[in-house]
């Protein structure tokens, strides 16, 4: 993706979830419809581009672990 497209993007993710600490990086594999997500510094998931008929997207791909969710005997969650 382009450095254009990296910064609208960015910028679309810390102003839709009130942030600043969304941050975009190619990954080291160099794919060009893919950028890596980080949040904080921390990886967080993909964005893809899909071109189809003329028409741009872009997805975003985030796997959330188990173990990394709170437990579900958690009394906050109520």
């Amino acid at each position: 993706m382009t450095r254009t497209e990296m910064l609208r993007l960015r910028k679309y993710l810390n102003d839709k979830f009130e942030s600043n600490k969304f941050s975009l990086e190619q990954p080291s594999t160099k794919d060009d419809d893919c950028l890596e997500v980080n949040y904080d510094g921390e990886f967080i998931g993909v964005i893809y581009k899909d071109e189809d008929e003329g028409e741009i997207s872009y997805a975003f791909q985030m796997a959330i672990l188990e173990m990394d969710l709170p437990s579900a005997a958690d009394a906050s969650l109520i």
